[in-house]
């Protein structure tokens, strides 16, 4: 069976985890704050040699492709590509939103009843990146960015119970509020990716390592400080 090597970065959440035979043997995560960078490649490092291995012991290394925080990806995509290079191994991605509904059903998170899952990726304000998925975790439209109102979602509300999960979901709670609305207000785990990754090294369904970017889904703006240097 394949040993993968799983990161997460897309959210404060910084996750590592590793797959061995179809299980997630071990883990890491910390929500400290701009600490991706010094904690991503650490946690792999930690992780191996828990289990008394090397990088070229895996078969894969799968990270999460976003939508997400531009940094996080940034800092998560880096990491993976490093270590493919490093020991040769094929660059799995997997889409952080369904990473999201994965977790609903790992976490017991999914209402009884439940017609749709709706993951959140918190954007500004009241924007969240997001897709309509059913309980059976297939997406019935694109990933987009959206801003939340009293409308938003009617439809899947009104077709009976729905999850919103995400670090987008608890600022839309009050807005969304309804009887059929349940809430998860959590960040994306690299453990969740355990079976969208072993999906995707089965159908061998691997990136060009060199060319891969993440999914911003929205261009990374910079600003300019108004404060004066002098």
């Amino acid at each position: 069976m394949s040993r993968i090597i799983l990161i997460e970065t897309s959210t404060a959440l910084c996750s590592t985890a590793l797959v061995e035979n179809g299980c997630i043997v071990c883990s890491r995560e910390s929500s400290e704050p701009r600490a991706h960078a010094s904690k991503t490649a650490l946690f792999v490092k930690d992780m191996l040699d828990e289990k008394g291995l090397k990088v070229s012991d895996c078969d894969a290394v799968c990270v999460s492709m976003g939508p997400g925080s531009y940094t996080g990806l940034r800092v998560g995509v880096s990491t993976a590509k490093g270590l493919c290079f490093a020991a040769n191994l094929p660059l799995i991605a997997v889409d952080t939103l369904e990473t999201l509904v994965w977790q609903a059903f790992d976490e017991n998170l999914v209402p009884t009843g439940c017609r749709h899952i709706i993951p959140m990726i918190d954007a500004r304000r009241m924007e969240v990146y997001t897709a309509v998925y059913t309980s059976d975790k297939i997406r019935t439209g694109e990933i987009e960015p959206k801003i939340i109102d009293k409308d938003s979602f009617a439809d899947e509300l009104d077709a009976g119970p729905v999850l919103f999960i995400g670090d987008g979901a608890g600022k839309c709670a009050e807005t969304l509020g309804c009887t059929n609305a349940a809430f998860a207000q959590e960040c994306p785990k690299a453990s969740s990716m355990l079976h969208p990754a072993l999906k995707a090294f089965e159908e061998k369904r691997f990136e060009n390592t060199a060319y891969f970017e993440p999914f911003y889904l929205k261009q990374f703006v910079a600003t300019v400080s108004k404060k004066s240097l002098f």
